[in-house]
This record gives structure tokens, C-alpha cells and sequence, in this order.
């Protein structure tokens, strides 16, 4: 049987199922156009930051196309910036002027985009800054713009995290009441980080054991990550950032429910002039290998500061469109296959409750095209029928002991032969499906 994490508080059923979501990072850094980061790596002001905020005006703005090309991708949930560090609120919040409503666009703009998704059907979930280097009462620290003003330690004197961390759980409490979530993504404590005399942030100063409370309290269910710096509640989600795992995440040495969240480029926000934008077989093989391992991806989109996704964005959403439109049985309901893959291939197989319902299979994903034959250990005996998944046309097997010409080498025992075609089936990466014997 695939590894099984304990169950966790909130509901990861449907999460551990559906496997892939779009992540969006969207704010006034889109108009910087040079990584959400702009205003703590240039040392901004707020004086020159609102710059920014003065010409927001996303015209093209339409998140019904969104929630279109997520799901056609293949996404199933989403999580959207509903604050980022830079401060700024997508949502008309009572708590603050520094909103989408007081911009030149002036209105909000986290209700469309929740209600745009939920009508494609897919699951929603808000990201939320626990920094925020617009408040006043937001000591300065390591990250903070201001960490390099002459009068840093100075102006902290005048700064409450007490009444930083009131208002960080009011707004909260506000996106909890005001919308149904799947997900609340936090985001993140460094309480071991000090830059001139300056302490970084953890569990003390958002509170985080109040804050946890509440959340379940008020969404008793809902899925809460692994970044509020709590030390004795565990998380829901674990949530490893811009590297890729090579097997299931485990704590304390046990399996966990994960998810990787990933760029299509190097930045998370958009970037006008960023050049590393990953090639389709990165795109790809980023979602089996983490399939492969047990997790989910997330995957980012920035859009521009005019609210529309750009050409290289929308380019890599058709890759995943149209790999997942043929291959979408090979990541949805999978998960770490119990068996071993060869070199230049990875297992995907179905998990519990698609085993139940479907049958077991395993899905054999294939980097590097080999000529003709492909040896598969560990499976002799196993399997009742093999088939391309892109056109389900059959793939012969040859078991350990059969001989159908002179010159065929004999199989290990616990090997079985696949015969290819010669030619690599015109997908990015070409899927086997393997229907398990009972």
C-alpha cells in the first residue's frame, strides 16, 4: 500500500486527491514589474512606493479568463494573495485604506476572483502575509525596507507589534467571515533572524497560538499551513518552496501531506524582463516528480499590472492544458507508487480511494524514450494489461521465461518487457498505464 500520513485537522481529502493548483501573486509590485520583493530589495519608502498605488488601474482585468485557463490547465484549487508583504489589500477591508477600492480602479477585486473560480469549479484558497511593510505599528527587522535607515531602531521605538498583530487577526477574521475557504496559506516567521539589533518574527508576535484558534474556530475545517511559527500544533500542509523534493516529505520521520510551490519563472510576482522561464519538460516533470513523492504543486502565475496573464504565462498554462487533457488520470488520485522505477522514469500510482473505486493502476511516466523495449523490475506477474495513456493503444508485455524470437534476451524473474513504438508518441512526456492485477 502507498504511504499514508495521519489524518490531519483540516480537511486534506480532496486536497491530497486533486493534486494540482494555481498559485497568483498579484499587487501594486506588478507595476514595478521587477519581483514582489521591489520595495524591501530597492529600500523604498512608502513615500515612493505609492507611486504604485497612484496608477493602479488593472483595465484588462478579468478573472472569469483566469479561472478558465486554471482549470483548463488542469488546476483544481487556487490560492490568491489577498495581502502580500507590501501591505496592500485586494479586498475592500474595514481595517485599512490601503485597499484595491481607494486605487484608480476602485473597486474589489478578491470577490470576483474567489467567485470567478468557484464557478469553474475549482477549490479557493487566500494567501496572507503575516509581514506587512506598510503598517506603522510593523517593527522594522531584517526584510523590512527601512532595515538600512540611520534611524531605524529609533523610529521602532514608536512601533506596537501588539497592535500589528491586532489588526493582522482582525483582517483574518474579516476574509474568514466574509468568504468560504478552502485553504488559508500564511506566510512567514524567521524568529531566529536578526539583522543590527533588529529581532526577527515568530509565534509571539503574530500570536500565532490565538490566531490558530480562532481560524478553527471560525473554519474549523479549513487547511492551514506550516508558517506561523507554531510549536505545538502541527500544520496541515507542509510547504517546501522553489526546490523540488526527491521523496515524501517526512517530519519527526514520518510521512506528511505536502505541496511544493513553484515559478514558472524565477519570480512570483510579475517580472517584465525575467529570462529563466522553465521549458515544458521542466513544467511537466515538476508535476510527476511531485506526484511521484506523494505531494501537490502549486504553481505560480503573476499577472501584470493591467490584470491579464502575459503571452509566457499563458504559453506555459497550454503546456500543462495540453498534457493534463490526455494525462490527467495519471496525476489525479495518485500518489508514490510501491514500487521502484527504473533510471529515466517515474511511477505515478492511484492512491486509496481511486484503488477502490477504479482498480489499482500505475502509471509509468518515461523521460527518455528508449528503443523499442523497456525493462520494468519488480512487476513479473503483476500486471493484467498495458496501454499508452495519451490514445489507450495497447502495449505488449513479455513476462520472465516467455521467448517469442531467436534472438530476445532472457528477463531477470522479476522483470517484465514492454515493446514501444520506435517513434516517441508526440506528448511532452508519454505515460504507460499499467492496470495492476486484483
Amino acid at each position: 500500500m502507498p504511504l499514508q500520513p495521519e489524518p490531519t485537522v483540516g480537511d486534506t481529502s480532496w486536497f491530497v486527491y486533486d493534486r494540482f493548483g494555481m498559485f497568483i501573486h498579484w499587487g501594486l509590485y506588478a507595476l514595478a514589474a521587477r519581483h514582489e520583493w521591489v520595495k524591501s530589495n530597492e529600500r523604498m519608502d512608502d513615500a515612493r512606493y505609492q507611486r504604485y498605488f497612484d496608477h493602479f488601474n488593472p483595465d484588462l482585468f478579468d478573472p472569469r479568463e483566469w479561472a478558465r485557463m486554471a482549470r483548463e490547465a488542469g488546476m483544481r484549487y487556487l490560492v490568491i494573495t489577498s495581502k502580500h508583504h507590501e501591505g496592500f489589500c485586494l479586498w475592500d477591508s474595514q481595517y485599512t485604506d490601503y485597499k484595491a477600492t481607494n486605487t484608480p480602479y476602485g473597486k474589489d477585486l478578491l470577490r470576483p476572483i474567489y467567485e470567478a473560480f468557484r464557478a469553474e469549479g475549482l477549490r479557493v484558497g487566500f494567501y496572507y502575509s503575516l509581514i506587512d511593510w506598510h503598517h506603522p505599528d510593523f517593527p522594522i527587522d531584517i526584510f523590512h525596507p527601512l532595515r538600512d535607515h540611520p534611524q531605524a531602531l529609533e523610529m521602532n521605538k514608536s512601533r506596537d507589534i501588539r497592535k500589528y498583530a491586532a489588526y493582522l487577526h482582525a483582517q483574518v477574521r474579516e476574509l474568514l467571515t466574509l468568504f468560504e475557504l478552502d485553504i488559508l496559506w500564511l506566510d512567514f516567521s524567521y524568529p531566529d533572524q536578526e539583522y543590527r539589533g533588529m529581532p526577527g518574527k515568530g509565534h509571539k508576535d503574530w500570536q500565532s497560538e490565538e490566531l490558530y484558534r480562532m481560524i478553527r474556530e471560525l473554519r474549523p475545517r479549513i487547511i492551514l499551513n506550516n508558517r506561523m511559527d507554531l510549536r505545538d500544533v502541527k500544520p496541515d500542509i507542509y510547504t517546501p518552496e522553489q526546490y523540488q523534493p526527491t521523496e515524501w516529505l517526512r517530519v519527526d520521520g514520518k510521512p506528511v501531506v505536502w505541496e511544493t510551490c513553484q515559478t514558472f519563472s524565477g519570480s512570483w510576482g510579475y517580472h517584465r524582463d525575467e529570462a529563466t522561464w522553465k521549458s515544458p519538460e521542466q513544467l511537466i516533470q515538476m508535476l510527476i516528480n511531485t506526484v511521484s513523492c506523494g505531494g501537490n504543486l502549486l504553481m505560480n502565475v503573476g499577472p501584470t499590472a493591467r490584470g491579464n496573464f502575459d503571452e509566457r504565462a499563458q504559453a506555459a498554462l497550454r503546456v500543462y492544458a495540453d498534457w493534463m487533457r490526455l494525462h490527467s488520470r495519471a496525476i489525479y488520485g495518485c500518489t508514490q507508487s510501491d514500487f521502484t522505477p527504473p533510471p529515466d522514469v517515474r511511477y505515478t500510482q492511484t492512491g486509496p480511494e481511486r484503488a477502490r473505486r477504479e482498480g489499482n493502476r500505475l502509471y509509468v511516466h518515461v523521460y527518455t524514450w528508449p528503443f523499442r523495449h523497456l525493462r520494468l523490475p519488480g512487476l513479473a506477474g503483476k500486471v493484467e494489461y498495458a496501454q499508452l495513456l495519451n490514445d489507450a493503444s495497447e502495449i505488449p508485455i513479455k513476462e520472465p521465461g516467455e521467448k517469442r524470437s531467436w534472438d530476445e534476451e532472457e528477463l531477470p524473474p522479476d522483470t517484465i518487457l514492454l515493446t514501444l513504438p520506435i517513434k516517441k508518441p508526440n506528448v511532452v512526456v508519454p505515460v504507460i498505464e499499467l492496470f495492476l492485477k486484483s
